[in-house]
C-alpha cells in the first residue's frame, strides 16, 4: 500500500522533471537506474531512498526540501474534503499553463497576473 508522503514526493519529482523538460529516461540515466523505477517513484508505488532523493534533487537543481513542500497543505485539504486538489500541479493543463506563464517576459507576465486577479475577483 502506498503512503501519502511517498505519493506526494513522487508527484513533486514528476512536477520538477516536467518543468525542466526532462524525460523519465533522462532522469533515470542521470541517477543510474532504469526509467521504470522513476515511474514507480512518481506514482508513489516505491519509496525513494534518502541518497536517491539527493541524487534526483541534484540533477533537477532543487533542494531536497522541494519534494516535501506542500505536504501539510495536501494532508489538510484531503482531510477537509476540498474540491481543489492538494497539489494542483499534478494536473497537466495547470503545468502547461505555468510553463507558458514563465516563458512570458516579466513585465508582460506582471500585467497578465494582474488581469487574472481582476477576472478571478469578478467571478
Amino acid at each position: 500500500m502506498t503512503h501519502p508522503i511517498d505519493v506526494h514526493v513522487g508527484k513533486r519529482i514528476r512536477h520538477r522533471r516536467w518543468m525542466q523538460g526532462c524525460t523519465q529516461q533522462q532522469l533515470a540515466e542521470a541517477v543510474g537506474i532504469k526509467f521504470q523505477q522513476i515511474q514507480k517513484y512518481e506514482t508513489g508505488m516505491n519509496r525513494v531512498s534518502a541518497s536517491r532523493l539527493w541524487q534526483i534533487a541534484s540533477f533537477l537543481q532543487v533542494p531536497v526540501s522541494f519534494f516535501f513542500e506542500g505536504v501539510e497543505d495536501e494532508t489538510h485539504m484531503t482531510q477537509n474534503g476540498s474540491d481543489v486538489p492538494g497539489d494542483i500541479l499534478t494536473d497537466k493543463e495547470a503545468l502547461e499553463l505555468l510553463r507558458s506563464y514563465y516563458a512570458i517576459p516579466e513585465n508582460q507576465r506582471r500585467r497578465l497576473f494582474d488581469l487574472a486577479r481582476v477576472l478571478s475577483d469578478a467571478a
